[in-house]
């Protein structure tokens, strides 16, 4: 996979208002032009039934549900028996007890690997259409940057973009993060906009964005800023706050679960077509 240069990057995206804004600069980035698989170096993948009680088994390494196409990545949920390798003959929980998922996906992050903390963030896709489906664009906290990084909400959630079939006129962005030493319990503010024309979501890319410095969060669907959040709301009593710590990113296609609500199976296979993601930094 090739790390395109500043030069290449804002030479291609020179239609892009914020592109002429000379006060920034390309720090990283990820074309998806090169090879048939995500790089190792920069993505890992999840695996298993991962949260949410969402319906979908996320599988490593498998084409069939993550792969490079056509200078696209490309993230795929299907309608197939597949084997839970975590699967124990007495567990009871959502995770262990099934035998076969129904449904697979795929999910990749850069945990561990590659973080960043404040200036834009910036991906290029196309969601796909159909009840059930829950395509995301997320970040959280990453551990390896910084050892003291609770689990979460405490460790903070900037959800990019999220939007489930279900509401297809609905762009989401949200914050989520801890409010005390109890684990699970947790505060969100978001906001979304309205895409009055669902088609126009399915059928085209669009760029959805977040530009964050110390101080807030504002998020973008391509050059419709439509929701800012005040990062001091989440300070702590010891000074801390998640949202000025490096976080890692997250890509993935959820199918039903909490929020994706029933699957609808006539959506399937559903393709989340991903071009780019570019992270830029203020000069």
């Amino acid at each position: 996979m090739r790390f395109r240069t500043a030069t290449t990057i804002i030479a291609l995206a020179a239609s892009a208002a914020f592109a002429q804004d000379s006060s920034w600069k390309l720090v990283w980035a990820d074309e998806f032009d090169q090879g048939s698989a995500p790089n190792a170096a920069a993505w890992n993948y999840e695996h298993g039934f991962v949260r949410n009680r969402e319906l979908q088994y996320y599988t490593k390494e498998r084409p069939e549900n993550v792969r490079l196409e056509n200078g696209l990545l490309i993230l795929e949920g299907r309608k197939e028996r597949f084997p839970n390798a975590k699967h124990q003959a007495e567990a009871t929980d959502w995770q262990r007890a099934p035998e076969f998922a129904e449904y697979t996906s795929g999910s990749i992050n850069t945990a561990g690997k590659i973080a960043w903390q404040y200036g834009r963030i910036e991906v290029r896709a196309k969601l796909p259409a159909g009840k059930g489906t829950w395509p995301a664009i997320w970040m959280m906290g990453d551990k390896k940057a910084n050892p003291a990084v609770r689990s979460w909400p405490f460790c903070g959630e900037i959800d990019i973009m999220e939007h489930v079939g279900k509401t297809p006129t609905n762009i989401h962005a949200t914050c989520h993060w801890g409010v005390d030493g109890t684990d699970r319990k947790h505060r969100s503010k978001g906001g979304h906009t309205l895409n009055h024309d669902p088609k126009n979501t399915y059928d085209e890319f669009h760029v959805y964005a977040i530009e964050w410095d110390k101080d807030k969060i504002d998020f973008f669907y391509d050059d419709l800023k439509y929701f800012s959040f005040d990062i001091a709301q989440a300070d702590m009593p010891d000074g801390s706050n998640p949202f000025r710590q490096k976080h890692y990113l997250l890509l993935n296609l959820a199918l039903g679960g909490s929020w994706g609500g029933d699957m609808d199976d006539s959506a399937l296979p559903a393709r989340y077509e991903i071009d780019y993601v570019r992270v830029f930094e203020h000069k």
